[in-house]
């Protein structure tokens, strides 16, 4: 298995569950598991994160292994975990942002959603972002959780967010933020947000947070969702509740607000007068044609511009062609056509869905390499050496790989960390201080 997030390990532990003689190696590129679990949920929602305890029982399996430290198309190829493994499923996540294609969107002071999730979450390759959070007004391009928690943690009390895992240096960086207002921007309309009630209810309620959101962009809008999914209503009827509600004097007080933009499309990121830097966006106006999720932005002809220092692009993200590696989004698994290849995740379906969604789809892959050993579509008269033949290509090529006791010792030291700052790990955010730690 290619990848240790949510999508690995559902499929490693379906197979090791269903099959009693199956053997799983799992490789991860970092020296850390979990992924998006770790490298996505927010900090302050660490009920998300309990998934990693059963995780962490699939990987302590006897007949589970894992090898972190492993790039896989660059340390491994995959045609050579083909020759070794009976079976090989790549579930490796999406690995690349998604560009707006717009001019100025490569301006100091414009982040992607990735980036800007893996600064405050700790992932290694985002250490270095220095968003700048200089500026009064941040906006957000996209309507779904992402955006939603980006716009909760630039706004968040920091008393709240230092009981979290966030990191350190993200923390210091939002004790200086002078971020008081947030708007997060939509292509089409309220119908059509992709966040779900409970984020817009936490959001809703966030101390020191007061939602500013026009009663105009609800007209009419009871009506259009009578007969929508009751989730979709649901989720309408809130934002028209908070929209008509004359907010009470505490929360008008409030020290910093957030509010939706709908119908606005993003034409482009506004340069400073030396040209180096975002200072706002311009956006086209658009109108919506057909209804429900199908519903098209098509441009009106209008324009205007929100001021803004600091633009994240939404989470939308394209998958890496890697030549090596290979993708089968959007095509539905159109590369594990091949016989003894699979894919699980983001990798086939593209980064929708949550935490759940990946959970079923990795099962159903996992079920699917079951079958095809029942059938005999998989050729196992031969035995294969697993990692006893990748372990030799490593060793060829200088790569040392980091088992799941070795994390155990990286675990134990960012949770010592942590306790000693009261919050629940410190999570360590260098490569090389990870790999020290373990005597690499």
């Amino acid at each position: 298995v290619v990848g240790s997030g949510p999508a690995g390990f559902y499929t490693a532990q379906h197979i090791l569950k269903h099959h009693g003689g199956a053997q799983v190696d799992i490789y991860e590129k970092l020296p850390v598991p979990f992924g998006l679990v770790r490298f996505g949920v927010a900090p302050d929602h660490p009920e998300v994160k309990n998934v990693i305890n059963a995780f962490t029982q699939t990987a302590r399996s006897e007949r589970c292994a894992y090898y972190g430290n492993v790039t896989v198309g660059r340390d491994v190829m995959v045609a050579e975990l083909r020759q070794a493994y009976h079976a090989v499923v790549l579930s490796y996540g999406a690995e690349d942002n998604r560009v707006l294609g717009i001019p100025g969107e490569n301006l100091s002071g414009v982040y992607s959603a990735r980036a800007f999730v893996g600064w405050y979450n700790g992932l290694p390759e985002n250490r270095d972002l220095k968003p700048d959070l200089s500026c009064e007004t941040a906006l957000i391009l996209g309507h779904g959780n992402v955006a939603l928690d980006i716009a909760r943690i630039l706004l968040s009390p920091l008393h709240l967010l230092r009981k979290t895992d966030i990191t350190d240096s993200s923390l210091s960086a939002l004790a200086c933020s002078k971020v008081k207002r947030v708007w997060l921007v939509g292509r089409r309309g309220p119908l059509q947000v992709a966040f779900t009630i409970k984020e817009l209810r936490e959001m809703i309620n966030l101390p020191g947070a007061r939602p500013v959101l026009n009663p105009a962009d609800f007209t009419g809008l009871e009506n259009a969702v009578k007969d929508a999914p009751r989730p979709r209503k649901r989720l309408t009827e809130l934002m028209i509740k908070t929209a008509l509600e004359k907010t009470a004097e505490v929360q008008a007080a409030a020290p910093r607000e957030w509010g939706l933009k709908f119908q606005r499309s993003p034409q482009e990121v506004l340069p400073t007068a030396d040209g180096r830097r975002a200072r706002g966006v311009r956006m086209a106006l658009t109108r919506l044609e057909g209804s429900g999720d199908s519903a098209k932005a098509i441009p009106t002809g209008n324009v205007e511009e929100l001021e803004s220092g600091s633009v994240t692009r939404g989470q939308g993200k394209d998958l890496e062609p890697a030549g090596s590696m290979g993708t089968c989004w959007p095509e539905p698994c159109a590369l594990c056509a091949r016989a003894g290849l699979y894919c699980s995740g983001w990798v086939k379906r593209g980064p929708t869905g949550v935490i759940i969604t990946t959970m079923n789809d990795s099962f159903d892959t996992a079920q699917s390499v079951l079958e095809d050993l029942q059938v005999g579509a998989l050729d196992t008269s031969t035995s294969r050496e697993g990692f006893g033949a990748v372990e030799s290509i490593l060793r060829s090529r200088g790569v040392r790989p980091v088992s799941f006791s070795d994390w155990e010792k990286i675990d134990a030291a960012e949770v010592a960390r942590g306790k000693a700052a009261g919050k629940p790990r410190e999570k360590i955010v260098d490569l090389q201080e990870m790999l020290q730690l373990i005597g690499h």
